[in-house]
């Protein structure tokens, strides 16, 4: 497994080994010395999530507060995404700054989002599986959600011009500068 800084230390791409051949392909998805080694520490997950959804859906930004905050590994199975991480960190020096990436189930490459993020995607393609480990258990208590076109983030979503669908949770998330961290 290769992997990939990014311009926000901690967040990290990795991409899997692929063996293919006539009958189809293997890769290691997930391998916790590999990643506890990249990481730079032991990393346990407690629970997988498992999301499908539609072209023009953007789910996000969502992120859990102390004592609950999640890592995610997100990775996707069908069809593709823009991903997107915001460093929620105060003490961070990229603390507000975000990466997006595209991820596709042809790429296979997943991305690392430590505790302390704020994490969101947009479909892309017709529909979308993502599965994603998390660090920590759901915990509605300390769930959070930021605006998804809050301008201080300024992220540019690839929307086309056309609106995103969202939930009604995310369509009331709250003002970046509003948040308590």
């Amino acid at each position: 497994m290769e992997i990939l800084p990014t311009e926000i230390t901690d967040v990290l791409l990795l991409k899997p080994r692929v063996f293919g051949d006539d009958r189809g392909f293997f890769f290691e998805s997930w391998n916790k010395k590999t990643f506890s080694a990249a990481v730079g520490r032991p990393t346990e997950f407690v629970q997988d999530n498992y999301s499908r959804s539609s072209r023009g859906v953007l789910r996000g930004l969502h992120h859990q507060v102390a004592p609950s905050t999640q890592g995610k590994l997100v990775a996707v199975l069908a069809g593709s995404i823009f991903d997107v991480a915001v460093d929620l960190r105060p003490n961070s020096a990229s603390f507000g700054s975000h990466v997006g990436f595209e991820l596709s189930v042809e790429q296979r490459t997943m991305i690392w989002i430590p505790p302390g993020f704020a994490h969101g995607f947009l479909v892309m393609s017709e529909s979308a599986d993502v599965q994603y480990k998390t660090t920590e258990f759901y915990s509605p208590a300390h769930e959070r959600c930021l605006r998804w076109d809050d301008p201080v983030l300024n992220i540019p979503w690839p929307l086309s011009g056309t609106a995103p669908i969202l939930s009604s949770k995310d369509d009331k998330g709250v003002a970046f500068v509003d948040t308590k961290f």
